[in-house]
C-alpha cells in the first residue's frame, strides 16, 4: 500500500503588502497559493481585518484575507486573531485541505506591546491525527525563549511523545535556540534532515537571516525548498515541504 503523501507551504506574508508596503500583494500571493496548491498551508501576519487599507486602497479585498486566500481551494480556514487594535487586526491562519478536528489558539504574548499567538489544528490524514502548530515569535530573545517552551510544553500535552506534529512560522530565532530546545521532544528542521543547506528567509529580496522555518515529527520528509521567487509577495520568502504518512 502506498503511504499518502502531502504537501505544506510556510510564509509571513507581511499582511498583504509589498515589503515597504507600497502596494497590494495579497492577490499575488492567493495566485502563487492557487498555483502550488500545497495541502495544508501556514500563514503568519494574516491582515484579516483593517478599515484604513479598505477605505484607502482600491484593491483591498472585501471579503478577509483568510477568506479572500482559502477561496474554493481549501474548505478548512482556521484564523487566530492575535493582534487587535482600533481599526482591524491580525494574526495567523491555517489552510487545510484535510479534515480538521479541533483548534485551539492560544496567546503567547509576552507583553502587551507585542501580541503573539500559537495556533494548533488537529488535522486528520489518511486516519491519523496529525497536530499542525503555526507560530509567530517575538522579536526579544528572553520572551521567545518562553514561547518556545511554551510550544514544547504545547506538543508533549496534545500530541504526546511521538504523535506526528508539524510546527510551522516565523521563528525570529536568530540565535538558533529553538532547534536543540524543540530536538528534545522529536521534531527536526525539515531543512536539516535533507541535509540540504539551512534557508535564510529575511529580508525576502537579500536574505540574510534564518527566522522562518518548518519542523516535523513522525512523518517522512520527502523533499523541503525555499521559495526564491516569492520575493515581490512579502518582506520574507516562503517555504514548502512535501511529508509521506509514516
Amino acid at each position: 500500500m502506498s503511504r499518502a503523501r502531502f504537501s505544506v507551504l510556510s510564509l509571513n506574508m507581511h499582511k498583504g503588502l509589498s515589503p515597504l508596503n507600497r502596494r497590494v500583494t495579497v492577490h499575488d500571493l492567493r495566485e502563487r497559493l492557487h498555483r502550488l496548491s500545497p495541502d495544508i498551508v501556514f500563514l503568519q501576519e494574516v491582515q484579516d481585518a483593517h478599515e484604513r487599507h479598505a477605505a484607502r486602497l482600491s484593491d483591498w479585498p472585501s471579503l478577509a484575507q483568510s477568506r479572500f486566500l482559502a477561496h474554493d481551494i481549501w474548505p478548512e480556514v482556521h484564523y487566530g486573531r492575535n493582534a487587535v487594535y482600533d481599526h482591524g487586526h491580525h494574526g495567523n491562519l491555517i489552510l487545510s485541505r484535510f479534515p480538521v478536528h479541533a483548534v485551539r489558539n492560544d496567546d503567547i504574548s509576552e507583553h502587551r506591546f507585542e501580541r503573539r499567538g500559537l495556533l494548533h489544528a488537529t488535522i486528520t490524514l489518511d486516519g491519523v491525527q496529525v497536530h499542525c502548530f503555526c507560530v509567530h515569535l517575538g522579536l526579544f530573545e528572553r520572551g521567545r525563549r518562553r514561547q518556545i517552551e511554551t510550544i514544547v510544553d504545547a506538543v508533549i500535552e496534545r500530541a504526546g511523545a511521538d504523535g506526528p506534529v508539524i510546527v510551522a512560522g516565523d521563528f525570529n530565532d536568530w540565535r538558533n535556540f529553538a532547534e536543540d530546545r524543540l530536538a528534545r521532544v522529536g521534531l527536526a528542521d525539515v531543512f536539516r534532515v535533507e541535509r540540504t543547506r539551512l534557508p535564510r528567509t529575511f529580508p525576502g529580496r537579500l536574505p540574510l537571516l534564518r527566522l522562518d522555518r518548518i519542523y516535523a515529527r513522525g512523518l517522512a520528509i520527502v523533499q523541503a525548498q525555499r521559495l526564491t521567487s516569492w520575493a515581490r509577495v512579502s518582506d520574507h520568502l516562503a517555504l514548502m515541504a512535501t511529508f509521506e504518512m509514516p
